[in-house]
C-alpha cells in the first residue's frame, strides 16, 4: 500500500491532463494543481484533491511531477513565492517532465539538494496520443540510485522509460530528438506539398513515402495533411499538436 500513497501532479494541459489521468487508471491518489482551476475540475470531480499552489502539493505528497511548458514555467513552479521548494519535505522525489533548458534543470536539482530533495529531468515523446494511451517515451537524468523509484510512476504513463546520467542529460536527450523531429516534420510538409502542386493524390504519394526510403515519423504516424490519416492534430484542424512555439525552444538553445 506504500506505493500507492498520493502523488502529487503540477500542469494540467494537452500533455499532463492524460498523464495525471493515467496514474489514476494505475491507482494512485493525485494532489492536483494547475494556474487554470478549470483545468482541475474534472479531477475534483473524480475525487482528487485540488490545492492552491505548488507548495501546498509539496505539503501533502512526497512524490511529485511536473509537466509545464517553458523553463521560465518550471522556475516559478520550483522556486517561485509559492513554489514546491518553499515546503518540499525531506526525502522527496521531483520529477519534471517539461522540456525545458538542460541547465535549468541542473540548477532546480541543486536547489532541491539543498532543501534534502531528490530532483530528476524527465522530458517526454511521443505526443497528445502517446500520453492518452500511456506509450510515452521518458528520458531521465538524475540520481541512478533513483531511478527505480522514478521508473515505477513513469511506467504507468509510458512503454518506454530509459535512463540517461545526470541531471541534464534526459533534456538533452529530448532537445536532440525535437531537433531531428522538426527537421523530419519540415521536410515532409515541404514534400506533401510539392506532390500536391504537381498532381498528386496526397493519400497515395504518402502510401509511396512510407514504403520508400523517405519514411519517417512525420509521415507514416503524423502525416501533417488533412485527409490523409485519422487520429493527428491535421485530421482535427490542427487540434491538440505540438505547437510552433514549444518546437522553437529547440532553436533558442542551439
Amino acid at each position: 500500500m506504500a506505493s500507492k500513497t498520493p502523488v502529487g501532479f503540477i500542469g494540467l494541459g494537452n500533455m499532463g491532463n492524460p498523464m495525471a489521468k493515467n496514474l489514476m487508471k494505475h491507482g494512485y491518489p493525485l494532489i492536483i494543481y494547475d494556474v487554470f482551476p478549470d483545468a482541475c475540475k474534472e479531477f475534483q470531480d473524480a475525487g482528487e484533491q485540488v490545492v492552491s499552489s505548488p507548495a501546498d502539493v509539496a505539503e501533502k505528497a512526497d512524490r511529485i511531477i511536473t509537466m509545464l511548458p517553458t523553463s521560465i514555467n518550471a522556475i516559478e513552479a520550483y522556486s517561485g513565492a509559492n513554489g514546491i521548494l518553499k515546503k518540499v519535505k525531506k526525502g522527496s522525489l521531483l520529477i519534471d517532465s517539461s522540456t525545458i533548458d538542460p541547465a535549468i534543470s541542473k540548477e532546480l536539482a541543486k536547489e532541491a539538494e539543498k532543501m534534502g530533495a531528490v530532483f530528476m529531468d524527465a522530458p517526454v515523446s511521443g505526443g497528445v496520443g502517446a500520453a492518452r494511451s500511456g506509450n510515452l517515451t521518458f528520458m531521465v537524468g538524475g540520481v541512478e540510485d533513483e531511478f527505480a523509484a522514478a521508473q515505477e510512476l513513469l511506467g504507468c504513463m509510458g512503454s518506454n522509460v530509459v535512463y540517461c546520467g545526470a541531471v541534464g542529460t534526459g533534456q538533452a536527450a529530448k532537445i536532440c530528438n525535437n531537433m531531428l523531429l522538426a527537421i523530419s516534420m519540415i521536410g515532409t510538409a515541404e514534400t506533401m506539398n510539392l506532390g500536391i502542386r504537381l498532381g498528386l493524390d496526397p493519400k497515395l504519394l504518402a502510401k509511396i513515402l512510407n514504403m520508400s526510403s523517405g519514411r519517417c515519423w512525420s509521415s507514416d504516424s503524423y502525416n501533417p495533411v488533412p485527409g490523409v490519416m485519422d487520429g493527428v492534430p491535421s485530421a482535427n484542424n490542427y487540434q491538440g499538436g505540438f505547437g510552433t512555439t514549444l518546437m522553437a525552444k529547440v532553436w533558442i538553445w542551439d
